[in-house]
């Protein structure tokens, strides 16, 4: 079973944890994880380079001149595409769809290989909770540097916390996102990750049937 160690606020370890294998003990495929990453990745591209094609730019429904007898190439419209100001031929259109399909228990087992990979690297560790006298966002920062984190942090919590939302959301070495919105790209961009202590049971439940 996979264990991990467990810190007070303090930054003091008061022990260790075991860790449900199913989860965090997974044995990691490289070439599945880096599939659901460029689906994932690919699933929130938003189209935004758009370009005009000789239907979408305006004017041009005259025939600039009569079909012949002036020495010109005969032409239809100035909006056509060898014009200057003519729609644009192959251009990017916003209307382009970037999504891959991954199966959703593909997307799970990739997430719990990423889990699985940080565990057996000492990157996951447990926080037992963090009550802070005042919410401040120093008092978060100062909490980072208690604990043995590597450079940016993604802080695990069992459900939205609008006051260490806001403590934490101004550190730009950190992130704090719910069980349910956990993924695998955070999961991969954040070096350490720091799983509050009650996030366990509720990440448990939620995959429960997976």
């Amino acid at each position: 079973m996979p264990s991990v160690k467990v810190y007070n606020q303090e930054g003091k370890v008061t022990g260790e944890m075991e860790l449900n294998a199913k989860f965090f003990g997974v044995p990691v495929d490289n070439a599945l994880v880096h599939e659901v990453a460029v689906a994932q990745a690919a699933n929130a591209r938003r189209p935004i380079a758009h370009t005009k094609n000789r239907g979408d730019v305006a004017g041009g429904g005259k025939k600039p001149w009569k079909q012949k007898g002036t020495g010109h190439a005969r032409q239809g419209s100035i909006r056509s595409p060898q014009w200057k100001g003519g729609g644009v031929v192959f251009g990017p259109r916003n209307i382009r769809n970037f999504s891959l399909k991954v199966n959703r228990k593909v997307k799970q087992k990739a997430l719990f290989m990423a889990l699985s990979d940080k565990t057996s690297d000492n990157r996951l560790l447990v926080l037992e909770s963090f009550k802070p006298a005042e919410p401040k966002t120093k008092l978060a920062a100062q909490l980072f540097k208690q604990l043995p984190v590597y450079r940016k942090t993604l802080l695990v919590i069992p459900k939205s916390d609008p006051a260490l939302l806001r403590m934490i959301r101004n550190l730009p070495q950190a992130k704090l996102v719910t069980v349910n919105t956990l993924n695998l790209i955070d999961v991969l961009a954040y070096p350490t990750l720091v799983f509050m202590k009650d996030t366990l049971p509720a990440f448990e439940t939620l995959y429960a049937q997976a």
